[in-house]
This record gives structure tokens, sequence and C-alpha cells, in this order.
């Protein structure tokens, strides 16, 4: 072996890049509506939150979920975090991935007759949302989480119940297990189990959150909402949220039309506008083009009946005006 030939040295590591903030701060908005409904719901999962547990809302859609739950994080004024769930999500999407490697070459000929070659290789990581909400004390808003895998999920289990977030493809860095801030909350939503595109999420991860189970919001948080939202009068708002609530009420489940319904309605005919906003025949065309999915539902032979019923409701309660 030739003296000039000095020994080659290769090492392998992981090197962890934190991203760019990824998280934003809120604020309440000025048109919405904290009606005592709302704020009794506000007040029970900020306690719940206070004493180091996640919150889980769960209802079907138009419950206002999502809004309710970004209020609240807006509340604890804190940093925010938002993820959505989804299908394709893997561990990864939440927790960091690889992202390339860097590979450098050390050459040492201080000595002419000597030649020493060093190589190391690195891992690139690269954080993702709920690992940068771990590290910084965000509040993290899941939004629909069971639309994720549950698989995907599993990771949250150590950050709820011990408080560390476990990342093994870092152990050879020495990064493998992160604190998490005593900042850190979650609140979670999510839609029914028989929804399309939804998985049932593991008894694991339930056990660790309280749930506040959503049903329609009551008549007047309703009516405060379609009235705040289309700029309607409070009497404008009760007629358009009285036909959609009685249109639920006869609907099969009774979870359609929700009051997104009542919200489309208000802000169409406050477009349309005039002294009287509601007069006919805009009233009747809105409400018929708005709430037509229900009577699309229906049986060829069933849809005359129900859009004579509908015409009955709103003339019902355009009269009560």
């Amino acid at each position: 072996m030739s003296d000039r030939a000095g020994a080659a040295v290769e090492r392998s590591m992981a090197v962890r890049i934190e991203p760019q903030d990824d998280h934003v701060w809120l604020e309440s908005s000025e048109d919405f509506v904290n009606t005592p409904y709302v704020q009794e719901i506000a007040n029970r999962a900020l306690t719940y939150l206070d004493v180091g547990y996640a919150v889980h809302f769960a209802g079907p859609p138009g419950t206002g979920k999502t809004t309710l739950a970004l209020h609240v994080a807006a509340l604890r004024r804190r940093p925010v975090t938002l993820v959505h769930g989804d299908e394709e999500f893997g561990t990864s999407d939440l927790v960091g991935n690889d992202a390339g490697y860097k590979k450098s070459t050390l050459v040492d000929n201080f000595i002419h007759t000597v030649l020493k070659t060093e190589e190391e290789m690195k891992t690139m990581w690269v954080d993702n949302r709920l690992t940068t909400a771990c590290r910084t004390g965000d509040t993290l808003v899941y939004d629909e989480f069971n639309r994720s895998r549950p698989e995907a999920n599993n990771v949250l289990l150590s950050i709820l119940s011990e408080n560390v977030l476990n990342l093994p493809r870092l152990r050879v860095s020495g990064d493998g297990y992160l604190e998490v801030h005593p900042d850190f909350r979650a609140i979670f939503t999510s839609n029914p189990e028989e929804y399309a595109g939804v998985h049932k999420a593991q008894d694991a991860l339930m056990d660790r959150l309280i749930t506040i189970h959503l049903d329609d919001y009551d008549q007047a948080t309703e009516t405060a909402i379609a009235g705040s939202k289309g700029c309607l009068e409070p009497a404008d708002a009760a007629v358009i949220v009285g036909i959609v609530r009685e249109m639920r009420a006869i609907t099969p489940g009774n979870a359609w039309p929700t009051i997104r319904a009542s919200i489309a309605i208000a802000k169409v005919l406050s477009h349309i506008g005039g002294r009287s906003p509601l007069a006919e025949p805009h009233l009747s065309r809105v409400c018929k083009d708005v709430l037509w999915p229900g009577t699309v539902r229906s049986r060829q032979t069933d849809r005359a009946p129900a859009l004579q019923q509908l015409d009955e409701i709103i003339a019902k309660h355009a009269g009560r005006r």
C-alpha cells in the first residue's frame, strides 16, 4: 500500500432544518356573531384547553365547527397552525420528511506524502406543520381530521398524552424526541363517520379528546348570523331562517338545508336590494333555487308536491312580516 493512500472516512448524519414560520395570528372578526349559544360553547372549549386537554368539535356540516374552532383559537391569543384532513396524508405530511441530501468532501494534504479524504453525507430534514406547532407552542386547528387515514394520525397519541413528539428518523442526530411546548394545544373538527370520505377515528385518539357535539344553531343565533352575513334587518333575516328551518324539519335526517342556505338566500336578496329585499317574486325564486336540491332528491313523481309544499312554506313565513 502506498504511503500516499491515506484513510478515507465516510460519516452519515441527519440535519434538521427549521422552516420559515408557517403559522398565523387570528383575530376575531368584527362581524362574528357572538350570541349566548356561541359564547357558552366557546367558554367550555377554552376551559378544557386551559386545563390541558385537546378539544374536538363534532357534528354534521353547517353546524359551525370550523368557525368555532378558529374563534376559540383566536381567543387563546397564541399563533395558530391550520391543518386540513386529507385522504392522501401520511405521517410525514404532519411531522416532516427528508428533503434531499448534502455530501461534503474534505481533502487533507497538509503533509504532501499523505492524502487523507473524509466524506460526510447529511440527510436534510424539514419539519412540517405539526412539528413546528409543537416546537413553538401554537394552537393546532386540525380541520376534519378524520378525512386523514387513522395511521397518519397515530403520531398525535404521544403528543396528547406524554407531551412528546416521536421523530424516529432523527434519532441518529439526537433529535429523535421533541418535548412539546407547554403552550401547545389542539382543536379538532370532524364530520360524522357515515359521510363520504370520512374514516373511523381510532379509539386511542378519541380517548385523548374532549368532544363537544354540535347540532344546528338555535333560531336566534341562526337569524343573527344570516342577518349579519347578508346585511339584512332582523325581521327579514327571521323570515329566511324560518323558511330554511321548516324545510330542515321536514327533510329526512334533518341535516339539510344547513345554515349555509340561510346565508346564501340572505346575501342574494340583500344584493338585489330595494326598499323590500324580500319582495316577491325575488323571495320565491331565490328560495327555490337555493333549496332546490331537496326536491331533486325526491322521485320525479314527488317533485311537484315537494315544490308546492315549499311554496306554501314561503308564503306562510313571508306573510308574517
